[in-house]
């Protein structure tokens, strides 16, 4: 999928948007980021409430291409920071990280 379905068909609040067109192959759930590092898929997302400039370093080592971040939680100056710096895509949402993750999975 596009990135840009995070936020045309699931209505994420995006942050910020480096790469309208890549493409998301996969996600992964989790807010333990040494779990992220060892598990997540390259290419996917991440969908987490971790909401710190060290989330957008694990997704640069892991090769995550965004960040959902779930439960109303708003990225930090850091985070925003990083994320421009390492072109990670991020986005928001009021939504659970259980919802979250059904409704990508769903569109995968």
């Amino acid at each position: 999928m596009k990135i840009t379905e995070l936020h045309d068909q699931l209505g994420y609040t995006t942050v910020f948007l480096p790469h309208p067109d890549a493409q998301i192959t996969d996600g992964y759930t989790s807010d333990l980021l040494s779990d992220v590092m060892a598990n997540a898929p390259e290419g996917g997302v991440l969908i987490t409430i971790q909401a710190h400039k060290n989330t957008i370093a694990v997704c640069g080592l892991a090769g995550l291409r965004a960040v959902v971040l779930c439960n109303g939680r708003e990225p930090d100056e850091g985070m925003r920071e990083a994320a421009q710096t390492d072109g990670v895509a991020l986005f928001s949402t009021l939504k659970s990280q259980f919802t979250v993750s059904a409704e990508i999975s769903r569109i995968l």
